[in-house]
Order: structure tokens, then C-alpha cells, then sequence
């Protein structure tokens, strides 16, 4: 509920303060006063657009404050958003310079304007003269169908929505499977190929290098030979030439000698012992590897085949066998992602024949449970035009079939008939303004009784009538107004006698005040209203007699 509001400079309004309680509160005052206005601050406290032009003329900015009495889920969001909720109270301001950026607070704390739409904008429905247009669209007259079904038709509606933007998904994806058939074919005939001739060669990391080396050895194992033999000789030495071996035990025989003679010479002769022990190792090694040096063209025709089936594999796929390795990995993800059912058309075209039988199934459930709302909202839509002085016209609501939409599978079409004598027609082109105000009212009387909102706001919902259709408006406002707060800029004495709270917006010297009327100021009001004479004793009575009309039938 929206408990008060204070507007500094917007429009012609340089400052006011208004409270509202809850129940019925009317706005009232003379053309030009500036009751519009106090719908304006409303809507940019549910976080409406912000609009430069408001800023009154000559001011730097205008500022909206506004009090809200929340519930606690509404609380605990505002808080989760930074806001502070004192006494189940939140404070929302709205700011809009002349020029600049606007500024939107929360329970103190600075926040998009659209957090503010998502936490206070579903406490507060508005309805104004253009909402009467919008009332003459199908996408409107489908909602507010819809709407009266309460949560589980919406949850329906929810579910097929879900079902079609799925077949849309399906349909899209064999699309891109169809247009690309012959290619996707093609890169999975390449991927299969690729990478079962990778499979084959049974890949190791380093294994070009050893190739390598093998490759060299099998080569050069003349020469191989050549060097082992000259190093043997080296080594073991030949018939009148010693070798390495040898001379070291030469040396060892003198250094041996030389031991006699000082001690510290003997462990000379260790060190030189094993040394002569690894080179006589070293030589039985040469000569083992020496042994094995025989020419092989069979094995060296395996290493080169080896590595040009390698070369092959890598080339244009990766520099080395690691790379090759990974770029495998990938392509077996990619066939994968290719052979699944997700890519072959023929299991596209599968799952989409099931999305769109889901569709049609989920629509034709939505289709009848539409049909039944349809004829329960017409027939009380009727009922509330009959008690609104319109006791022959009729609303009735066409679902014409159409082909699948996000919406489903019909348009909607809100038709009235005026008179028994007269055609239904279109809410757009045949009914008047008055009419659709009452149409309008008839709907947010039904439509108000599900709780989704806690107050309602209509701005002269009540154009294009008068007498007692007038009162008979009043009253419906006054009924909504037992389980809802509702707040009404209106210009007919009748609808505000209903009111339990009386606002009078006042224009003097250019300066705009906002006050609340009681009592006799009360009734000079609704007199002003009615076009009579406030100090008229005659004219007074009258408001009199409208009072305990209203104060009458609010009671009945």
C-alpha cells in the first residue's frame, strides 16, 4: 500500500504532500491543477521511465519520494538489494535532473530504476486513458484472459510457451544439419579416417627423435664399424703396438715401485687400478656394440617407412608428435559431436516431429482451458456492465484458431455488443470511450479479486460518463476498494462520493498545493464538481443527498 508521497517540481507542481490511507482515495481539482501529475510521481516510483520534460519549468530537478507499507517477501528483497525496511515501511525516490542522468533510491540506497519495477512495480497496478487503448489489442486481451485463469492456467501457459520456443530451437538446429548435409558428411568421413590412421600407428611422445637416431645408425654402420675397430685398437693396442690398457699398466708397475718408497704414492696406485678396470669394462663394451654393427637394409627400410607415415600424419595437423596427439583429441570430440543425435538430420527431424507434437498437445490443453475461461469472464464481465447502466450489452471473447505462435494456437478477440440489435464487433472499432471505461472496470473488478496487486490507480476511468452510470462506477471502485487500496483521479462527484479519503489538488498564483478535505470543505468540493454554487444552500443539499446515496449503497 502506498501510504504517502512528496513531489517537489514536477510539472506545475513546485511542492506538495499527500497521504493515502487505505480504502477508496479520490484526487480531485480543476482542469490544469495538475492531478496528472500525481499519477506521474507514481509511476516513477514503480521505476517508469524518466522524463526530462517533467521537471518543472525553471528548476534544476524534481524529486519524487513515496512511502510503502510492504509485506515481508517484499521486505526481504528490498533488503537483499541494500535497502533498509524500517517497520514494514520502505522509501523509494526517484530523482530526474533537467539534464543527466536520473537517480532511483531504495530504502536509502541507490539502484537501478529497474529494481525498483521488480520490487514495488507488481504492488501497484495503474490504469489511465491509454491503458483503454491498450485494452483494444489482442496481446492485452489475451493477457487479461490468461490472468483470470489464476497461477495454474499460467503455469499452463508457462509450459507451452517453454514447448514452442523448444520446436523453434529444434527446428533451427535441422535447419543448419540440412544446410550443411553434404559438408558435415564429408568432415566425418576426413575426422574418421584421420584419426583411425592415428589409432594405427600406435603414437609415442619423443618417438621422432628416437627414429632419428636409429635412422643414423643404420646408415653410417660401415663407418660405425670402422671408428669401434680403430677405438679397440686404441684401447688393447696390436702385436708391436700397446695400447691404453697397456701403458696403464705400465704406469702402474712404476708407480707400484715408486710405493716402496713412499706411502703416499699407494693410493696414486688405487686410483690408477680402477681406472685401468673401467677401461678394460669400457673396451669389452666397444667390442659387444662392435658385434652388433652389421648392415640391416630391411630394418633401416622399416624406419624410414615409419617416418614418412609420421611426416603424413603431422602434416598439416601439428608440428611434432604431441601436437599430432592433441589435435586427435579433438578431432574424436568433434566426430563425436557429429555422429551424436543432436547433429544427424534424420534424428533432427525426429526429435522435432516430437517438439511439435508437444506443442500441439500443450496447445490444444491450452486452447479448451481458454475456451472455459473465456465463457466464465464474458459472462461476468456481463453481469458487472448490466449493475454499470450498460444492462443490454454483452462481451463476448472469440478464439480464432492460427497457426502455432509463441502465444498458442489461437488470437484472441475481445468483442462487445452494445445492444441486442447491434453486431459484436471489435473492442477497437466500435466501442466508445465511456464504454471501454466501463469494460475496463468490469475487467480489473474481476481480475482485481486474485490479490496480485494491492493497490489500483485509475485516472479518469470514469471519461465519457456521467449520472448514474457515474454513481454506479463509484460504487464498483468502492467494492474493490474493501480488499484493495484504490486510488482515483476523477472529475464526477458521483465516483467521489465514494471516496474515504478526499485529496483536492489546488492551483493559486501558480503554485500547486495538495490538500486533504473533510466535512463541509468536503462537500464544497463535490459541489465545485457538480457545477453548483458552493455557498448555494440548494447545492449543498444536493451534495448532501449524493453523500448518503454513496454512504447508502456502500453499506448495502
Amino acid at each position: 500500500m502506498i501510504t504517502s508521497i512528496d513531489i517537489r517540481n514536477l510539472g506545475v507542481i513546485a511542492g506538495a504532500h499527500a497521504d493515502f490511507g487505505p480504502g477508496l482515495t479520490v484526487v480531485t481539482g480543476e482542469t490544469g491543477a495538475g492531478k496528472t501529475m500525481v499519477l506521474s510521481s507514481l509511476l516513477l516510483l514503480l521505476g517508469g521511465r524518466a522524463d526530462a520534460a517533467l521537471v518543472r519549468q525553471g528548476a534544476a530537478r524534481l524529486d519524487v519520494d513515496g512511502v510503502f507499507e510492504v509485506d515481508e517477501d517484499t521486505a526481504e528483497r528490498a533488503e537483499e538489494a541494500g535497502g533498509v525496511v524500517e517497520d514494514g515501511e520502505l522509501i523509494v525516490g526517484r530523482t530526474v535532473p533537467a539534464r543527466g542522468r536520473s537517480r532511483a533510491r531504495l530504502g536509502g540506497r541507490p539502484v537501478p530504476a529497474s529494481a525498483i519495477a521488480g520490487i514495488v512495480g507488481s504492488m501497484v497496478t495503474i490504469h489511465g486513458q491509454s491503458d483503454q487503448i491498450r485494452l483494444t489489442s489482442q496481446n492485452a486481451q489475451r493477457e487479461a484472459l490468461d490472468r483470470f485463469g489464476g497461477a495454474a492456467h499460467q503455469g499452463l501457459v508457462a509450459r507451452y510457451r517453454g514447448a514452442f520456443h523448444a520446436a523453434v530451437a529444434a527446428k533451427k538446429r535441422l535447419d543448419a544439419a540440412l544446410a550443411d548435409r553434404d559438408g558435415r558428411e564429408e568432415e566425418i568421413e576426413d575426422l574418421a579416417a584421420a584419426t583411425a590412421r592415428i589409432a594405427s600407428l600406435g603414437l609415442a611422445v619423443g618417438e621422432e627423435e628416437e627414429l632419428a637416431r636409429e635412422s643414423a645408425r643404420l646408415t653410417n654402420v660401415q663407418d660405425l664399424r670402422a671408428h669401434c675397430e680403430a677405438a679397440q685398437g686404441a684401447l688393447r693396442g696390436g702385436d708391436s703396438v700397446p695400447g691404453a690398457i697397456d701403458l696403464a699398466r705400465q704406469a702402474l708397475a712404476e708407480l707400484d715401485g715408486a710405493g716402496r718408497y713412499d706411502e703416499s704414492v699407494v693410493e696414486m696406485c688405487q686410483r690408477l687400478q680402477s681406472q685401468i678396470l673401467e677401461v678394460e669394462a669400457l673396451a669389452d663394451d666397444v667390442s659387444a656394440y662392435s658385434r652388433t654393427l652389421e648392415p640391416d637394409p630391411a630394418a633401416l627400410a622399416r624406419v624410414h617407412e615409419r617416418r614418412a607415415a609420421i611426416k603424413d600424419a603431422l602434416r598439416g595437423r601439428a608440428g611434432d608428435i604431441e601436437g599430432l596427439l592433441a589435435w586427435n583429441e579433438a578431432a574424436l570430440e568433434r566426430l563425436e559431436e557429429l555422429s551424436s543425435p543432436d547433429s544427424d538430420p534424420e534424428a533432427l527431424e525426429r526429435a522435432l516431429a516430437a517438439a511439435q507434437e508437444r506443442v500441439l498437445e500443450l496447445g490444444g490443453r491450452l486452447s479448451e482451458a481458454r475456451r472455459r475461461l473465456a465463457d466464465s469472464l464474458s459472462a461476468q464481465v456481463d453481469e458487472e456492465l448490466r449493475a454499470l447502466s450498460m444492462p443490454d450489452a454483452s462481451l463476448s471473447i472469440a478464439l480464432t484458431p492460427s497457426k502455432p505462435t509463441s502465444h498458442g494456437l489461437e488470437t484472441i478477440g475481445f468483442l462487445l455488443r452494445p445492444h441486442p440489435s447491434a453486431p459484436p464487433r471489435p473492442l477497437g472499432s466500435g466501442a466508445s470511450g465511456g464504454e471501454l471505461s466501463r469494460v475496463m472496470l468490469a475487467l480489473e473488478l474481476i481480475l482485481g479479486r486474485d490479490g496480485s496487486s494491492s493497490t489500483f490507480v485509475f485516472d479518469e476511468i470514469d471519461a465519457g460518463i456521467g449520472g448514474q452510470t457515474a454513481t454506479e462506477v463509484g460504487a464498483r471502485l468502492a467494492r474493490l476498494a474493501e480488499d484493495h487500496q484504490v486510488i482515483v483521479v476523477t472529475h464526477l462527484a458521483q465516483v467521489a462520493a465514494f471516496a474515504s479519503h478526499h485529496l483536492v489538488i489546488a492551483k493559486d498564483d501558480g503554485t500547486t498545493s495538495v490538500r486533504v478535505v473533510t466535512g463541509v470543505d468536503r462537500e464544497a468540493e463535490l459541489t465545485r464538481m457538480m457545477g453548483g454554487d458552493p455557498h448555494s444552500p440548494a447545492a449543498r443539499r444536493n451534495v448532501i443527498e449524493v453523500l448518503g446515496s454513496a454512504v447508502s449503497q456502500s453499506q448495502g
